[in-house]
């Protein structure tokens, strides 16, 4: 048994079906191109409002073909090896590709959520030294374009920037669809995708061949910003061989539950529903190239989209957080689409209630899985498995992955807690992030020196290794499987003339698994009303930021110390708001 004997909560690591994996993302792509090079890589089917350029299906030699091509192009606007370039924008088709593409070259890529405010995303610009950025022109009601356009000054050619906002930044382009009045502009604008390819004729294949031999399995190839316990969101770098070895082994491990029957994971189609910018969109990416399979994804959720997709393309196997997979069931046009070429469903990032997983089984007969993560992490560190009793999928989010260790430990302390006992959730292994870019000191918060990535979650562990997930110490909202952080909405909210102080917290939701609350104490003699607070941050507070409730008091329950009780908020305004019965929900 890979647990130890003496009845404590550390699942000593196991090996799995196959060894990890020591290669690049650039090279996982190239092998799998020569593998399978006419077998699907990437379809979008069911978006003509976007046109031709979104009816997509490229083969896998295709993929490689117009990766290689940006990539070429990113080195010939002078990006280096180790350079960052953000991606700002939905999921297009562009987006893998500028990924992959960058990982050839040895860049790292910043993902930024396509709904954030200009200063949101001047923070990341600026603190993750991000050179070049992609982005859309909008996103729904987001004006990105002329966010850009207010943070640089143009160059002497399409594309050139400098900025003393954002000092580092060098150049802008753009992806996804591009307006008619950019494209015929006679002055300045941001470059196009093919631009950039075109740049790329410059550089040779042998070029590009020898900066991908450069790269590194343990090099960074991304920087995906999380919400932490203090300050702004912190930047966790992420590597190659993480990024590779976590894609490979959730793939391998829920296999089982795909191939039955003899079927090859390389003749199946994934729907991915989560956002590229997110940790398990990305890997979701990762998942399709490692496993060979076609990956049908979402530009952005949409639960009629995703049954179309799923229909049409006739998808084995999605995931989701729970308000997807909610959305779905719920949705009036559910009963029209035939969604039973689904074998595998994955939900996790937040609570999944079991009457979600009875509803997922008895309606769409597929199977689910639970999982559970963090972005530093490399997205998952605990799953379920394919023949384990639905019993340990309501109740738990599964076993820690292969090769990795977990423990629980007593917070604030190296104690390893007795089975059954809650504690903070503690790894060591290929899955730990290098650390917060340019944070030492919260990386070692985080990190301990032995190696031990304290994760911030409260959990428990049986005797076979399963982990239940029961709270977090960290002060963290998790809203539709994203991360929050009260602490920056709090700051937000007290540049408000009225108000004299402020607690965010998370109450139960039963929609989104949490929701944001702001108590709220009012300076004296300031009329100050909940209007007054949604339109102050309208505009400049992206919208899942923005607290769904506002409480007005006159004090905050204290500790003996002085500090909130931010637990105390919570329950009164569980009872205030009637959400007794969301709270009460068993959830996994």
């Amino acid at each position: 048994m890979p647990m130890t004997h003496d009845g404590l909560s550390h699942w000593q690591a196991e090996a799995g079906t196959t060894p990890l994996i020591d290669t690049t993302i650039g090279d996982l792509l190239d092998q799998r191109a020569e593998e399978f090079p006419a077998q699907a890589a990437v379809v979008y089917s069911c978006y003509p409002e976007y046109g031709p350029a979104f009816d997509v299906r490229w083969s896998y030699a295709h993929y490689r073909q117009r990766v290689n091509a940006v990539a070429r192009g990113l080195i010939a606007i002078g990006l280096e090896r180790g350079d960052h370039i953000g991606i700002w924008a939905a999921n297009v088709p562009d987006w893998p590709v500028l990924m992959l593409a960058a990982n050839k070259a040895g860049l790292v890529v910043v993902t930024i959520n396509p709904v954030l405010q200009a200063r949101e995303v001047e923070y990341i610009l600026e603190q993750g030294d991000v050179r070049a950025l992609f982005f859309m022109a909008r996103v729904r009601d987001n004006d990105h374009l002329a966010t850009v356009r207010s943070l640089t000054t143009h160059g002497a050619s399409h594309g050139e920037v400098t900025s003393q906002r954002v000092p580092l930044l060098k150049y802008v382009g753009l992806i996804g669809p591009a307006p008619a009045d950019v494209r015929s502009e006679d002055g300045w604008r941001p470059t196009l995708v093919d631009e950039v390819i075109g740049a790329g004729a410059a550089v040779t294949e042998q070029d590009l061949a020898e900066r991908q031999a450069s790269v590194s399995p343990g090099d960074p190839a991304a920087l995906m910003y999380t919400s932490g316990t203090t300050g702004f969101p912190k930047g966790a770098l992420l590597t190659h061989h993480g990024l590779v070895n976590n894609a490979a082994l959730i793939s391998e491990w829920l296999a089982p539950t795909l191939t039955v029957g003899g079927r090859e994971l390389h003749d199946m189609r994934t729907c991915v529903l989560f956002p590229f910018f997110h940790a398990a969109g990305l890997v979701g990416i990762l998942c399709t190239v490692y496993s060979g399979q076609a990956m049908c994804p979402l530009v952005g959720f949409d639960p009629l989209k995703a049954m179309q997709v799923i229909s049409r393309e006739r998808c084995a196997y999605t995931g989701g957080v729970p308000t997807m997979l909610t959305a779905i069931l719920q949705h009036p046009d559910f009963g029209a689409f035939d969604l039973s070429s689904l074998a595998l469903i994955t939900s996790g990032a937040a609570p999944v209630p079991v009457l979600l997983m009875e509803q997922v089984k008895e309606r769409i007969g597929a199977d689910i899985a639970i999982v559970f993560g963090q972005t530093e992490g490399h997205c998952c560190l605990t799953s379920t498995l394919p023949d384990d009793a639905f019993e340990l999928k309501a109740t738990t989010v599964g076993k820690p992955l292969p090769y990795l260790d977990v423990k629980i430990v007593e917070p604030g302390t190296d104690r390893v807690v007795p089975v059954g006992e809650r504690g903070e959730f503690l790894y060591h292994g290929w899955a730990a992030m290098q650390g917060y870019y340019h944070m030492a000191d919260k990386t070692a918060e985080t990190i301990d020196a032995e190696g031990w990535v304290h994760s911030g979650d409260l959990a428990t562990m049986n005797a076979h290794g399963y982990v239940n997930i029961v709270g977090r110490l960290k002060d963290m909202v998790i809203r539709g499987g994203e991360n929050l952080f009260p602490r920056e909405i709090e700051e937000f909210l007290l540049r408000h003339p009225g108000v004299a102080d402020v607690q965010v917290v998370g109450v139960p939701d039963a929609y989104f698994g949490e929701e944001l609350l702001a108590v709220v104490i009012p300076r004296d003699g300031a009329q100050l009303s909940e209007s007054d607070l949604r339109e102050y941050c309208a505009g400049k507070l992206s919208h899942q930021k923005t607290p769904r409730y506002f409480q007005f008091v006159h004090s905050f329950p204290l500790t003996g110390s002085g500090k909130v009780q931010k637990f105390k908020l919570r329950e009164q305004a569980i009872h205030d708001l009637g959400l007794e019965p969301v709270a009460n929900r068993v959830t996994a």
